[in-house]
């Protein structure tokens, strides 16, 4: 007689699937949770991994895309940051540092790299010793303990001459010589993406386009919160013993809905970048520049160089921060004084403005307020976590859930996302090593495989398999020289992306990456996510018609004289689910 034994449960899936959304609403609807995190950015994700990998029953949800925040806007750094290292904030820099160097070798070395910057010195005598003083400091707050990366470079001090020969872009009276050093990069939006595939992987239920309208409670205690689907309009209940709210720039807003008054105050600050193409810059290193009022980077991002940031009080509207004329002339300005060639308004290909959530102080420059982040727990059942740095997403991730647990009953185990790698993080080095025999198994080119490494890592697989079936997705995506139809697909089917913009501004880049700000490619990219949604040719159109506003209004926004003004620009294009 044949001995029959149960089915083994499904390992959860990472994929971010039209199919899991619905699964995940419906699972949210039903139970408890142990903890409930309001927020898809990258400190949202971040706690959603931490809790579930200490074996909570975790919920995420995000009003929006994955990362459509702060978290796909920023300088896309991986850094301690020099400039608190002059501020003395040690602690910070050297938490920082230990996270820069976790990602590069053990959490996302597919997705995180070394860049290298060149620090200009102007003054002779003095300058180099107290710039290389810090400099050395900071590489080796690198080299201890966790932060460690073996084969990072460590800094070097060049003359003028060689700094010249680095790049040839600069001016010659810009600099008597250059300290050269490097820092870590990593695509924030992909990042976060990855983090909320690596937290449902271990079993979180996550949801986007899920809208918290309320908090549930009984008495003084939070228990949940009624959310809303808003791709469908249903709302319904989620109860939970303890709700994290990680909404970052929207941390007052979120506190509001409480009706308590809120132990901590966040203000936003508006940080502008500019895209340009490579050969704008001749150089072989990015830059870093001091400012009147901080400092501004150059930096390498594939065929194209990021230049930025501004640091301004912004009280607009938070989802759609716009740029304005005047801080595109500032950040040209800045950059241009030490160029030989100066950019122009020609030359800018994309434009992106970010919010920091920066907890408010006694000044009132945003520049000098905290980096710093705070957790805290304004009512019972309720905690808020906000600041801090991306580089520090984990530890601030860790800290909210360290406090969650503390109200939860029994005893919850210790952190362990430290030694969790994200998915596509596992093979990833022998893959690359691997990468020529996969270009000849699947007949794309190496540079191809290259790109989608970098981009998947071990996930790799999956676009190949898709390739495999339909070599028409392993052809270039209409309207783009770098990414392929079936990263489209794949955005659709297994990371997320609900809507066109989803995919032109976050799974791609298309959206700053290109003179047209992606609009050559909608149609296509919106033809192959519809074969995956299930889109009819209105919502098709739908979809472009509403890319196009967009990139209208933007366009319009950058070319205001002042915030107000840009603002109301960039409003005049509406979302294409209203929020």
């Amino acid at each position: 007689m044949t001995q029959t034994f149960p089915a083994r449960p499904a390992q959860p899936s990472s994929a971010l699937s039209p199919q899991s959304r619905d699964r995940a609403l419906e699972e949210l609807a039903t139970g408890e949770l142990d903890v409930l995190v309001i927020g898809g950015g990258v400190v949202g994700t971040g706690c959603a991994l931490d809790a579930v990998t200490r074996g909570l029953r975790t919920g995420l949800v995000e009003a929006r895309d994955w990362a459509s925040g702060t978290s796909s806007r920023s300088s896309k750094l991986l850094h301690g940051g020099l400039r608190y290292l002059e501020m003395l904030d040690f602690a910070l820099v050297k938490e920082a540092l230990k996270e820069r160097g976790l990602h590069l070798q053990r959490l996302a070395p597919h997705l995180a790299r070394p860049v290298s910057f060149l620090y200009p010195l102007k003054h002779r005598a003095w300058e180099r010793p107290y710039v290389g003083a810090g400099i050395a400091l900071y590489d080796v707050m690198g080299m201890v303990g966790a932060g460690k990366v073996a084969g990072m470079p460590v800094h070097r001090h060049m003359t003028k001459r060689k700094a010249l020969r680095e790049a040839p872009c600069l001016k010659p009276d810009a600099l008597t010589g250059a300290i050269k050093y490097y820092d870590g990069q990593v695509d924030d939006a992909r990042h976060v993406m990855m983090i909320a595939r690596t937290a449902a992987s271990y079993g979180a239920i996550c949801a986007n386009r899920t809208k918290v309208v309320a908090f549930l409670r009984q008495g003084e205690r939070i228990t949940g919160a009624r959310l809303r689907d808003l791709e469908t309009g249903r709302e319904f209940d989620v109860l939970a013993k303890q709700v994290i709210n990680a909404t970052g720039v929207w941390t007052d807003e979120t506190q509001d809905m409480v009706g308590s008054r809120g132990q901590i105050k966040v203000q936003a600050s508006k940080g502008v970048h500019l895209v340009v193409p490579r050969d704008r810059i001749a150089s072989s290193t990015g830059l870093i520049l001091r400012t009147e009022k901080s400092v501004l980077f150059v930096i390498p991002w594939g065929r194209h160089w990021i230049v930025g940031t501004t640091d301004t009080p912004w009280s607009l509207d938070k989802a759609h921060p716009a740029a304005t004329a005047k801080d595109i002339e500032y950040v040209l300005a800045q950059v241009n004084s030490v160029l030989r060639t100066p950019l122009t308004h020609a030359d800018v290909e994309g434009v992106y403005a970010g919010l920091r959530p920066l907890l408010s102080g006694e000044s009132d420059a945003t520049s000098k307020l905290s980096r710093e982040h705070v957790v805290a727990h304004p009512a019972p059942g309720l905690v808020v976590v906000a600041g801090g740095k991306y580089t520090t997403y984990r530890v601030m991730a860790k800290d909210a859930v360290d406090e969650a647990s503390r109200a939860l009953d029994g005893r919850v185990p210790e952190s362990v996302t430290e030694e969790v790698p994200l998915v596509g993080a596992e093979g990833y080095h022998a893959l690359w090593n691997q990468r020529h025999q996969l270009a000849a198994d699947s007949g794309l080119h190496v540079a191809r495989i290259e790109h989608l490494l970098h981009r998947q890592g071990s996930l790799i697989h999956d676009l190949l398999e898709l390739v495999a079936a339909d070599p028409s997705l392993g052809e270039q995506l209409e309207g783009s020289e770098d990414y392929l139809r079936v990263e489209v697909v794949y955005a659709a089917s297994h990371e997320g992306a609900r809507h066109l913009d989803d995919v032109l501004a976050r799974r791609t880049r298309l959206s700053i990456e290109t003179w047209d700000r992606g609009l050559a490619a909608a149609e296509a990219a919106a033809r192959l996510m519809g074969g995956v949604l299930g889109w009819d040719e209105d919502q098709v159109q739908n979809e472009i018609s509403h890319y196009v506003r967009r990139v209208a209004a933007e366009r319009d926004s950058q070319e205001q004289p002042d915030d107000k003004v840009a603002d109301a620009a960039r409003l005049a294009a509406k979302d294409v689910v209203a929020t």
